[in-house]
Parts: structure tokens; sequence; C-alpha cells
């Protein structure tokens, strides 16, 4: 995990700007040539024309689809201040970590001995590059990963203020992750998965969409089993109303869907979330399962034939960020080693136990992916709540 610990950045007197340079992004079509990455440059110049950028090759060669996990979406680089409680204006200085939930769900899996793979894009820029090598040394397979020379890596700036609220601000007009193009998929790796792992951010702008909606439809129609976390982040989007329709739109594809207390109030426009029949108005008929976080206090579940509620486990929280993806981590690498956990109650309160040990201790360091638990971890961690 030292490899994923970064220095402190201040920033003091110099401009971040969203929009890294005035040209117009016009996406190319970027070929997969696995087993290879772009030469690193110490200052990369950036064309306004997407060029050919090879796929990374790494991590994971093991991506035979007996229990392997294809995460889709977004890597970025999150940006967490070094002092808690405080506005994102008032943060003296920031830690730079990686993360973006579906990369952060790729390594928590990976790093719970699971077997894994990223689908994205990022900027073929130092932080691209330094992205691209995270997955590596974490062993998630990053073959579909591409790089864009067109256009940035995406920046998070994410605090938690002290009346307990997260507060967000992007960078990503465009950023790479918005790019990725359905030629550019690499579906054979997303056909052999188990599960296909995907939030909503990548259903924003095109082309991003159309390549989102390609990969889902692929891998339905190869058997694979489609997991969805909404993940919402409203400042992205356009309107509220553009967010709920969009995170909707998709809603009935999936087989096992994990939604927080804030998205059900969202999704049902303001209904109590802690109402077990508000819930089940989101449960379509082809749903496998639907899981509730509820942070500390653990989660709640609902199948066809049964539902409950898992307690969590307490710890001194410092920074919350990456916490839901460490919980679908935990969830997905238990499932992809046997999804009988579906019909079996018992051994599905296993696997959220375990899954709730993973988000609790990733609150405890900075960071999303640097936080991120090993099994060994986890295994103690869920023996201390059994003792």
């Amino acid at each position: 995990m030292a490899l994923l610990q970064s220095p402190s950045l201040c920033f003091g007197g110099a401009a971040l700007n969203s929009r890294h340079s005035s040209a117009s992004f016009r996406p190319g079509n970027l070929k997969p040539s696995p087993l290879s990455s772009p030469p690193r440059a110490s200052s990369p110049r950036l064309s306004s024309r997407c060029k050919a950028a090879p796929a990374v090759g790494g991590g994971s060669s093991e991506a035979d689809g007996s229990s392997l996990v294809v995460c889709f979406g977004e890597m970025l680089i999150d940006f967490v201040p070094t002092i808690n409680g405080l506005s994102l204006a008032d943060a003296p200085a920031f830690k730079k970590a990686p993360g973006g939930a579906p990369a952060n769900v790729a390594v928590g899996i990976a790093r719970l001995g699971g077997t894994s793979a990223f689908v994205g894009k990022v900027g073929e820029d130092e932080f691209g590059y330094m992205l691209a090598e995270i997955l590596k040394e974490n062993n998630v397979n990053n073959q579909g990963l591409r790089f864009d020379p067109g256009a940035r890596t995406a920046l998070a700036f994410v605090t938690l203020r002290s009346d307990g609220e997260r507060e967000f601000m992007f960078y990503r007009n465009p950023s790479a992750d918005m790019l990725l193009q359905e030629d550019e998929l690499d579906l054979e790796l997303i056909k052999k998965a188990k599960i296909f792992h995907y939030g909503s951010i990548s259903l924003i702008t095109e082309p991003c969409k159309s390549a989102h909606i390609a990969a889902a439809k692929a891998a339905k129609e190869a058997g694979v089993v489609l997991s969805y976390d909404p993940n919402l982040r409203l400042p992205l989007w356009s309107s509220a109303e553009s967010a709920r329709e969009g995170i909707l739109s998709i809603w009935n594809l999936a087989d096992i869907i994990k939604i927080s207390e804030e998205e059900i109030s969202f999704l049902t426009q303001g209904e109590d979330p802690y109402d077990d029949a508000v819930v089940r108005k989101l449960y379509h008929p082809n749903l496998k399962l639907l899981l509730v976080t509820e942070g500390p206090d653990g989660c709640r579940y609902y199948t066809k034939e049964f539902s409950g509620r898992v307690k969590g486990l307490k710890v001194d929280a410092i920074d919350t960020t990456g916490a839901g993806d460490a919980f679908v981590a935990g969830v997905l690498s238990q499932l992809a080693r046997d999804l009988s956990l579906l019909q079996n109650e018992e051994k599905l309160r296993d696997a959220l136990k375990f899954a709730n040990a993973c988000g609790a201790l990733t609150v405890m360091e900075r960071g999303a992916i640097p936080a991120l638990p090993t099994s060994e971890a986890v295994a103690n961690a869920v023996l201390k709540i059994v003792a």
C-alpha cells in the first residue's frame, strides 16, 4: 500500500483551470494493443485530436471468466484535504489519491483476492500513466484501459465538512473518461466476465454513454450478471431531472443494484428511504438482489424470497470516500466465487457482514484506493464483530 501513499499537494496562488486547452476534442479510433503502453514523457504534448493510444496490459492474467468481475467507467484522481471538517475553499492542502467508483471496486476486489478487470479511458498524461500503473500494481487486468492524448485525466476534489456532508468539485470538461467510444471496447474481455459492474456517471455524455450501453448489452447477451451502483453525483448532471431519468434508464437491466438512503429519496422524489414499501418500489421483476447501504449502521438486503438487515462495524471515520465502493467490492468478490449466495439467506448475510467490514476499514484512511482493505484485514475485523 506504500506505493499508493502520495505526498500532500499544496495549492497556493496558481489557478487550476478545468479546461486544459482551448482546442476542440474530436475523439478518434483507439485500437487496443494489449501488453503495451505509450512511452512515458515528462511533459506529454496533448493533441486536440484523439490519436491511437494502445491499451495497457498487466495485472491479473487470469481472465477466464470463472470468477472475473469487469468494472466499467471512470478512473480519476481524488484530491482529499489533509485536515477534516473544512470546506474545499478552506482546506490548506490536499493529498492526491487514485479513485473513481468503478476503478475503486476493481482494485477492492483484487485486494480481497478476487479476479478483476477495468474498462475505461484516462488521459495520456502523468496522472493517466499513474492510474494505469496502480491497476497493474494491484493485480487488476487493465487490457481494457485506453489513453486519450486530447483530453486530461479527470480530477475530483472531495471533502467531508463539519456538518457531515460531502462536498465535491469536478474537473472534466471534457475529461478522457467521457470520450470512451464503442469501437474502443474490449468486448471479448467483457463477455468473459462472471459479473459486469458499472455506475451512472458514464451515462451523462456521449460518446461514453453509447459505449456504456453497448458494453452492458454485450455482457447481458453473454449471460454475465450485471451489477449497478448509481453513485449519484448531482453536480455532474445538467439537472436533477436528467440525473433521475438517466439513472433509471438502465435500471431494469441490472441483476444486482446497490443504492444509498440518499439515492432512494432522490429516485422516489422525497419518499422515506427507511420504509420497506418505498424500497420495494425500486425492485424490478428481473432483479436478483437490491442492497441499501446505511453507512456505519450497515445495510439492508432485498430479494424476491427474503429481506433483512445486517449491522455495520463502528469505527472512527477519517475519510468516507470510497466506503460504498469497498462495500460493493466485498459483496461482488463473494458473489463471483459463489452466485448461489443469492438464494441462500444465511450465506448472503455472511457475505454482507464481510462487505460491511470492507466499508468500515476504508473510512479509517484518506482516499479511496489507498484505503481499500485486504482479505486478511477484513477477516480480522469480522472476527472482532463476532467476538
